[in-house]
Formats: C-alpha cells, sequence, structure tokens
C-alpha cells in the first residue's frame, strides 16, 4: 500500500516523534500526545521535547488522562487558521484538542474538486474541518454527528470563521444515512471519518469492521453518480484487502484508491494513521 503525506501548514507541524509519542505545534502552542505508531526512536532527546513543549497529556486509561503543564504562561485555549477556516482549540481530557491534522489532505482534495452550491456530507464530522473547508468554497454543508457538544463546537468553529448556513445533524451517521437514502436525497461528495470502536448513545457497540460494509452500502444509495467518497479507517482489524472487496462491491464502475494516511514529522519519523479509501 503506497503512502499519502497530509503535509505541514503555518499554523500546524508534527516537530518530532517516538517513545509513543508525538511532538506537535499548533500555532504558537507546542504539546507532546500519546500516540502509538510512534513505536520508534525519536530524533530529538527527551530534554529538547520538555523545554518545546507548553502541555503534556497524561494517559490515565485507554481512553482519558489529564494535561500536565510545562508552560504556566501558555493559554488552555487558543486559535489557529487553514487558509480562511478558524479552528478554536482546547485541552481535553481525551487527549484531543479539537483538530485532526492529518485530515489535511482530505482538505486539499476538497478544495481541487468541490464545486460551489455542491451537495456535501460529513458524516462522523467531529469539530468539522471538512464541514468549515467545504462551506468556505461555497457547496451546501450537512455536518452530521451524534453527540450535541462537538456539534456545539464545530458551530463555535464556523462562526470564528465568518461563515453560515451549515446544516448541523444530531443524529447516528448510519441511520441518518439510511433516512437520506429512504427519502431519495443525494450528496455531490461525502465523507466520513468513523471510530474504530466505541459505544453509542443507546449502550450500543460500535465496531467498524462489523459496520463499515453497511455504510458504504448506504453511501453508494445516496452518493451522484458523478459524486466522490472519501472514508477514513483507523483499525488494524480493517485491512485494505477487506476494504477494497467492499468498496468494489458497491461501487463497481467506480475508480478506487486506497493509500495509508501518513504525516512525517520536520526531524523526518514517519507516522501512520490508517487507511485512507477514496472512490471517484
Amino acid at each position: 500500500m503506497q503512502r499519502i503525506y497530509s503535509s505541514h501548514w503555518a499554523d500546524y507541524e508534527l516537530i518530532d516523534a517516538g517513545n509513543n509519542k508525538k511532538l506537535e505545534r499548533w500555532g504558537n502552542t507546542i504539546t507532546i500526545r500519546p500516540e502509538r505508531n510512534a513505536y520508534f526512536t525519536p530524533i530529538l532527546s527527551q530534554n529538547d521535547w520538555n523545554k518545546k513543549a507548553d502541555f503534556e497529556f497524561i494517559e490515565e486509561t485507554s481512553n482519558s488522562g489529564y494535561w500536565k503543564i510545562l508552560n504556566k504562561k501558555a493559554k488552555k485555549n487558543w486559535q489557529i487558521e487553514f487558509k480562511n477556516c478558524v479552528f478554536n482549540l482546547q485541552l481535553t481530557k481525551f487527549k484531543h484538542i479539537g483538530i485532526f491534522p492529518e485530515q489535511k489532505t482530505n482538505w486539499d482534495y476538497l478544495i481541487s474538486n468541490l464545486n460551489k452550491d455542491d451537495k456535501f456530507l460529513n458524516l462522523f464530522a467531529h469539530t468539522g474541518g471538512s464541514s468549515l473547508v467545504a462551506n468556505s468554497i461555497g457547496a451546501n454543508v450537512n455536518h452530521c454527528d451524534s453527540v450535541k457538544q462537538i456539534i456545539s463546537w464545530a458551530r463555535e468553529n464556523m462562526e470564528s470563521s465568518n461563515l453560515n448556513d451549515i446544516s448541523w445533524i444530531l443524529e447516528d451517521a448510519l441511520k441518518f444515512s439510511k433516512r437520506e437514502e429512504k427519502r431519495g436525497n443525494k450528496y455531490d461528495a461525502i465523507i466520513m471519518d468513523p471510530p474504530a470502536y466505541g459505544i453509542g448513545a443507546k449502550k450500543e457497540r460500535w465496531k467498524i469492521e462489523t459496520l463499515f460494509p453497511e455504510l458504504v452500502k448506504t453511501s453508494s444509495q445516496i452518493l451522484n453518480k458523478t459524486g466522490f467518497l472519501i472514508v477514513n479507517t483507523y483499525s488494524p482489524k480493517l485491512g485494505e484487502e477487506e476494504i477494497k472487496e467492499t468498496v468494489i462491491k458497491y461501487f463497481p464502475s467506480k475508480k478506487i484508491e486506497i493509500n495509508k494516511l501518513c504525516i512525517k514529522s520536520t526531524t523526518g519519523k514517519i507516522i501512520e494513521y490508517g487507511e485512507l479509501t477514496k472512490v471517484f
């Protein structure tokens, strides 16, 4: 499988990676966060990392922890920009800060391939990076996520970016897609970023390897014939062959590209984030 790289931009830099951690710059703020795919040795020393960083996330469980303050003058809430989009960042107990920089390659693709007034659907949309980019182009954006606080965060990003008219959908992504299929609604572009696993609002278990075929099938029914689909998957239990077989089954006449989504640090280290599938 070939690698596809998301590049740095003015307000984001992967400085170094290793020892299951990554050193990242977000505007003027630098963080250290856990990263299971950084299993190699970093280039810079731990002392160098600590001197540079403002905050380090310390894991207590597999999905929670706390932030250690390394620079008392650093702000715990701040903003960064990507082109015309503004992202409000903050320290959370889940190690995330409100943006997924590996998605930049998808944002670049949207900028090159979306047209004004195209109907765009962002599933598992999180804090809305792709939604903001698509909206800034002039696309009609539907942003779907099942977590109310995350949608509020995305709305704040939209307002900070001086954008408007994103349609907010607080709902399970698969259930919403099925309803759109029944209603006969179609989209010119769909992007989805489903979690590898999780627990739903009604305590139902989510596993991407189980639900991936249904997601792809439903997407094939609501995507226009000339439209494109982008899917990010992060589970080692869902491999390239299974992805390829599923996508070919439901999009037999489309072109398919499956790449390993990566970012290369300034020091030359490479982090792999999962599979990136484009159907066009």
